[in-house]
């Protein structure tokens, strides 16, 4: 914020009409004045908000140190900024097309503002009552020698946008604290006031909370998290098999490997849906996209044919010519219509009708934003193309899906657990979790007696790739690549410069709580990230998740792995606005069933390199991450009854040299994915664990 004054009023008056606007001629659109009520005396100085008419006027005030308070833009674009200025100084301002908005203070306002805030808080500390306060958690844990604390905190003064709250600590040490929290409020709905985890120099014995309205909370004693320990595995426990990255190519043979390997302990099971493949139609810009052009696709897919197909437009050469099309040794020629001078008069609008209605199994054909109604250039001949960049190695064709089916009763008479991975395709950490997961059950059954009695009991099932075009396509085209490879857009949005955001989201796709239904967190949108497709289950990928399931009611835990972040959620992982409604909550059973088991899984995680993942990260989706309107996580809790949880892996990581949590990111350098999957890995274990003792106790 600037604190750069003008000096006096007659000084700034003449600074304002000669330095500032020297032979520069009034603004055309300048404003009329100030509007009424707006208005500052001649000699009375003010704060003024003012709408300017460019930066140009921007720059010169600030270039002749004018006392600019705050500048910025509004929602629809207008320059604001608030200055301090005399009267005469607004109304020089207003003759060159400043228009004057709102007076925000005036010099003489100061007195009088403080003897009313004086009164103010008098009659406060009368008759306003303090809020209150409620420690909704408080938690402490070690990572790297490092303790951590974080709290969340409610007031009742949920209507008040500006309550602080401050959360004071003692130490086991002695030492004392404090640290700041922060409002979060959810589809406009308060929650609760958090901070990030503190570090604190020892565990943590006391919290205690105060709000900037007098309240206090009742000082608690902050809790061990997560308060649970796996078993130790015994010496000589076989683990870390995952060597790089893996495609679905090299998924694919991973999972041939183990059922080779271990043909007594594991089937594979081929989807019933296949998907797309890798796969894109052929498309070619006939013409320049800067100044008129149409776009022509192919109907198949590029490999089917169309890469390499030629377009081109011609002068047919002489007068009163009709437009015509042909294709003739994979080349689509068109000649254009000429006058009876023999000038081309084809329109791009023409020439995509034409394409698509003379060759409509072969092309379609649309006009590029920008080029409607004019007038055809002579173009080509371009080539078509699928735009497509992985190598001869990766398939282009339908792709199976497969799952692992791992125990030593793999015929449904024991409890199941699923779990699957790489819904989003960018998300390349994700498989080496399930794939870890998987081995480390087949390589230690016959060496360890809890292995083989977690494989005595359990039936595994796991889906190292859900979305493997999508993966292909992160890995050779686009990493960023969240979607599958669908294509639902029509007309101009299937231009191929919108290629890297087509797809569905996998995990928008599902038939509870989706955006089809009115809930939050999907999209119709073909370009979005969370776009969900043009129904339910309208993609493979989903079909294939459901499918499983529903073929094996013996499954009654799931776990949906997902990157980044460090979170550990359960449903209802949706809500509708307004009022932030989400689908219904568990039972209070089923409740302290999911919070127990979580506790558990997040203990084994931190077993290997003390990873935590945060208490205020570990709950319901729609709760402490975000409405994901059509999940999968919703679909097999509330249509099959199964306890289904999501890891995002990658946790934040406390950076000591900076003070700062950093991010992992969706393709973090391989050594923190190989971290990743090692923790996780042990995740799922306990989670096979967890679905064992469920069903000893049934």
């Amino acid at each position: 914020m600037s604190t750069r004054r003008w000096g006096t009023a007659a000084a700034a008056v003449t600074l304002l009409c000669s330095a500032l606007f020297a032979g520069a001629a009034p603004d055309a659109s300048a404003a009329p004045g100030a509007p009424p009520g707006v208005k500052v005396a001649a000699g009375e100085t003010a704060l003024v908000r003012l709408q300017l008419p460019g930066t140009d006027m921007l720059d010169r005030l600030a270039a002749n140190d004018a006392d600019i308070a705050a500048q910025g833009r509004t929602p629809d674009g207008k320059l604001v900024a608030d200055l301090v200025l005399t009267g005469a100084e607004l109304d020089a301002l207003v003759a060159r097309g400043a228009k004057p908005i709102q007076v925000i203070q005036r010099e003489g306002d100061a007195a009088a503002r403080y003897a009313q805030s004086r009164q103010a808080a008098a009659k406060s500390a009368t008759v306003a009552a303090a809020d209150t306060l409620q420690f909704l958690s408080a938690y402490w844990w070690v990572t790297d020698g490092q303790t951590f604390l974080e709290t969340r905190v409610a007031t009742t003064a949920v209507t008040d946008p500006n309550v602080e709250i401050t959360v004071g600590w003692q130490a086991a040490d002695g030492t004392t604290g404090s640290f700041p929290l922060q409002r979060f409020e959810d589809a406009g709905e308060y929650q609760y006031h958090i901070a990030l985890p503190q570090p604190v120099p020892a565990k943590p014995v006391r919290v205690t909370a105060t709000s900037s309205l007098g309240g206090t909370a009742r000082p608690v004693t902050p809790a061990a998290w997560p308060g649970a320990t796996p078993p130790q595995p015994p010496a000589g426990y076989q683990e870390d098999f995952i060597d790089a990255y893996m495609s679905p190519v090299d998924i694919k043979a991973r999972v041939a490997r183990l059922a080779r390997q271990y043909p007594d302990l594991v089937d594979v099971i081929d989807l019933p849906h296949k998907t797309q493949g890798y796969r894109r139609t052929a498309t070619a810009y006939l013409g320049d996209p800067a100044t008129a052009a149409v776009v022509v696709e192919s109907v198949k897919f590029g490999d089917q044919g169309p890469n390499g197909w030629q377009v081109r437009a011609i002068d047919p050469g002489k007068p009163n010519r009709p437009a015509q099309a042909t294709f003739r040794d994979r080349v689509l020629t068109v000649s254009l219509a000429t006058d009876a001078s023999g000038a081309i008069v084809s329109t791009t609008d023409q020439v995509a009708a034409l394409v698509g209605a003379r060759f409509p199994q072969r092309f379609t054909a649309f006009v590029e934003d920008g080029s409607a109604g004019k007038v055809m250039p002579v173009a080509g001949p371009t080539r078509m193309t699928d735009g497509l960049d992985a190598p001869a190695g990766v398939p282009h064709k339908p792709w199976t899906v497969q799952a692992l089916r791992i125990g030593v009763h793999r015929d449904g008479s024991r409890i199941g657990m699923l779990t699957y991975s790489q819904e989003h395709a960018r998300e390349w950490a994700t498989p080496l979790v399930t794939l870890e997961f998987a081995e480390r059950m087949l390589a230690n059954y016959a060496t360890d007696s809890e292995t083989r009695s977690l494989l005595e009991n359990v039936e595994i099932f796991v889906i190292p790739t859900v979305n493997p075009d999508g993966a292909n396509y992160s890995f050779n085209d686009a990493p960023f690549q969240r979607k599958n490879m669908s294509n639902h857009c029509t007309g101009a949005l299937r231009d191929p410069r919108f290629a890297d955001s087509w797809g569905v989201d996998v995990n928008r796709n599902y038939t509870v709580g989706s955006v089809f239904d009115g809930y939050v967190g999907g999209s119709t949108n073909c370009l979005s990230g969370t776009y969900a497709g043009t129904g339910e289950l309208s993609e493979a990928e989903s079909g294939n998740v459901i499918a499983l399931a529903a073929a094996h009611p013996n499954i009654r835990f799931a776990m949906n792995v997902h990157s980044y972040g460090g979170y550990f959620m359960w449903p209802p992982g949706a809500y509708a606005v307004p009022g932030r409604i989400t689908l219904p909550r568990p039972s209070i059973e089923e409740s302290t069933m999911f919070q127990a088991s979580a506790k558990r899984i997040v203990g084994a995680i931190a077993s290997g390199r003390s990873t935590v993942t945060w208490p205020s990260r570990t709950g319901p989706v729609a709760d402490v991450l975000y409405s994901a309107a059509g999940n999968s996580a919703d679909e097999l809790y509330y249509e099959q009854g199964i306890f289904a949880w999501d890891f995002e892996i990658g946790n934040d990581r406390w950076n000591p040299a900076t003070g700062e949590w950093e991010g992992a990111g969706f393709i973090p350098p391989y050594a923190e994915a190989h971290a990743e999957s090692q923790e996780y890995a042990d995740g799922l274990t306990e989670l096979v664990r967890v679905a064992r003792d469920f069903a000893e106790q049934q």
